[in-house]
């Protein structure tokens, strides 16, 4: 079992192969190691990589330098004579015939600390299976690997292929690797703090000081203010962590063998240098000071109480962001669009959907029972006891939701959906500290169901419960550590119909995040109303990117390269082909039309959440945000 390189300093042993770029033959895991690099795209952590050619002319087999070889295409016109363009190479040797080839690709990666090996195609190859099965066979005869080697299925072809017994080859999926994966690096960087231990509930009742790097038996729901985090739990890609980490910009890494590494042991309260890396992580003991955070002046939210009509978000509001919230607004602009668009790219926004502004909220927590609590809160006299702050704060909540609303704002939401199809809505946080384009606030906020005439789960409770998670612990915490000055907070409500029904539920972010300045989406899904954001322990959703390479676009042609699936559906596909190329394509419109909207000079990245919904697979768009990288 090999283990984690755990500081900056490495041993080189010179030799003569390790000088080589290339090689016929792999004859033990020395010669593989003086070859490996990364992988090229950075969809799991813990892999090493070597890029393989196999010259279909000449017959000769090529395991070259990946470190110092990035491409195939580089290694073929560098070592091998290709003199064509790079489409053009693209094009040829990416092909589903053997006839316009010059050579076969592929990689051969291995899951570190294991005798887990994997053979690996680009997703948008789309080599024929006997040539696929005649690469791995030459992999097999040239390597050391023997029977450990396995083919893993990354895009929905080879998949059907399998389901159809088409492969006489070992073939495996995500899970096969995911298994293994015991490190992941969730938010990289570098930082340097003392490194203490704790469990989830310990946060509960005491805060970790802003100086340690934590480690934490699990993933925590409120993000502690610290130097860096470390988890002993796997992450998705888009979840509440990772998105409040990236927002933080503070390193934050999954390693789940962490609590019985001797070597971290040793360091647990001493002063450490952590060093997080796509395939790798490096800690050791430091004497080097620890950065000061610099204090700046509170930042003042935009909040307008002048508007008291619930919004129908049908039409844009002009400037709703200072009295609905960005989410509503934003809201009013993806039901704008769905009108617009094509056919083909239709999509369907929640129904009924309209936003309750500012106005009640500030009205009701200026009612001298909150109000009071309020001031408490904010006049910071207990403000280094966590065990106080958690106390107010949940009176805080308690009071909002004692006290009566305005029952002028219930009539007008009873007389608004009246004649509804739908009895359930949903009711959700639009506050003017979420969704902006340097505080996402993922997660922060409740999100609630009333029911139309229901005695139980009413209106009027969903409403004040969504207005009480304003003071959140996690909420709070988060507003204090960006500076937000917690007296001018406002919480609108987004209100449409609810979605009992949904078959899938996913977020989307209009990039490839795990291979920069390449095309593409990534997309998280899983099946049903369970969470991607916040997955239950052992829940594995699906994590794809899909594209159309710069040179394609005919839809035979698009790519989708799976980082995993649902265990949920027993790890098959929730989405076709076709819808997942619908989907690509409707993302982009939407990425394009909302920087215009929010008067961007280029177009950045958006964070998509979206349903699929009934028996004919509807398309839902639910929200849409800035993405902060």
């Amino acid at each position: 079992m090999r283990k984690f390189v755990y500081t900056f300093i490495l041993l080189f042993t010179i030799t003569t192969l390790s000088a080589q770029n290339y090689s016929a033959t792999l004859a033990n895991y020395e010669v593989y190691k003086a070859f490996k690099g990364k992988p090229l795209s950075d969809k799991f952590s813990n892999i090493e990589s070597v890029k393989i050619v196999y010259d279909l002319k000449t017959k000769k087999m090529y395991y070259f330098n990946s470190t110092l070889i990035s491409h195939h295409y580089d290694f073929v016109t560098n070592y091998l004579s290709y003199d064509q363009e790079v489409e053009t190479f693209n094009k040829d040797n990416y092909s589903d015939t053997e006839k316009s080839r010059n050579y076969l690709l592929g990689n051969l990666n291995h899951i570190k600390g294991t005798e887990k090996w994997i053979f690996e195609l680009a997703a948008s190859d789309r080599m024929p299976i006997p040539l696929i099965e005649n690469f791995y066979n030459l992999v097999l005869k040239s390597s050391f690997i023997g029977s450990n080697l396995k083919f893993y299925l990354n895009s929905p072809e080879k998949m059907e292929w399998f389901v159809e017994n088409k492969f006489k080859i070992p073939c495996v999926k995500s899970n096969y690797i995911f298994n293994d994966v015991t490190y992941q690096e969730v938010v990289p960087g570098s930082t340097i703090g003392i490194l203490k231990q704790y469990k989830i509930k310990d946060l509960e009742n005491m805060r970790p000081s802003p100086d340690e790097i934590i480690i934490l038996n699990g993933t925590p729901d409120i993000l502690p203010d610290v130097r860096g985090i470390i988890v002993n739990e796997l992450q998705t890609p888009l979840s509440h962590l990772v998105l409040l980490g990236k927002n933080r910009k503070i390193p934050i890494m999954a390693y789940t063998t962490v609590f019985t590494d001797n070597n971290i042991k040793r360091l647990i309260s001493k002063k450490v240098e952590l060093k997080i890396e796509i395939d790798t992580f490096y800690i050791k003991e430091t004497s080097k000071k620890i950065a000061q955070k610099s204090v700046s002046k509170k930042k003042q939210l935009v909040v307008d109480n002048s508007v008291t009509d619930l919004i129908d978000l049908n039409t844009i509001p002009k400037k709703g962001v200072n009295f609905i919230g960005s989410k509503a607004q934003n809201m009013s602009y993806l039901i704008a669009i769905s009108k617009d668009i094509t056919k083909d790219l239709s999509f369907k926004t929640p129904e009924n959907a309209h936003a309750i502004p500012f106005y009640y909220y500030t009205q009701h927590i200026q009612k001298k029972s909150i109000s009071t609590l309020i001031n408490e809160l904010l006049a910071n006299q207990h403000k280094d006891s966590t065990v106080w702050i958690n106390h107010q704060l949940k009176k805080i909540r308690d009071v909002i939701k004692k006290e009566p609303i305005d029952p002028e704002l219930i009539t007008k939401l009873n007389q608004t959906f009246k004649n509804a199809a739908f009895k359930n809505f949903r009711f959700r946080s639009s506050t003017n500290a979420e969704d902006l384009d340097d505080f996402n606030g993922a997660g922060l906020y409740d999100s609630k169901t009333g029911i139309l005439g229901d005695s139980t789960k009413t209106f009027e409770k969903a409403i004040k419960q969504v207005w009480a998670s304003v003071w959140d612990e996690g909420s709070y915490n988060e507003r204090e550590l960006f500076e937000i000055d917690q007296q001018s907070i406002a919480m609108g409500v987004l209100v449409h119909r609810s979605f009992p029904d949904e078959i899938a539920n996913g977020v989307i972010i209009t990039q490839n995040i795990f291979r920069k300045n390449f095309p593409g989406i990534t997309v998280n899904i899983q099946k049903g109303e369970n969470s991607v954001v916040k997955p239950e322990k052992g829940e594995i959703c699906e994590q794809f990117t899909a594209y159309y390479l710069p040179s394609q676009t005919k839809d035979e042609e698009f790519n989708v390269d799976y980082t995993s699936n649902s265990n949920l559906n027993n790890n098959e596909p929730l989405l076709s082909k076709k819808e997942t190329i619908r989907l690509n394509l409707i993302c982009q419109k939407i990425e394009t039309l909302m920087n215009r909207y929010w008067k961007k000079n280029r177009l950045n990245p958006v964070d998509i959440e979206f349903k699929i919904v009934g028996e004919n697979r509807d398309l839902y768009i639910k929200q849409v945000r800035p993405f902060n990288e």
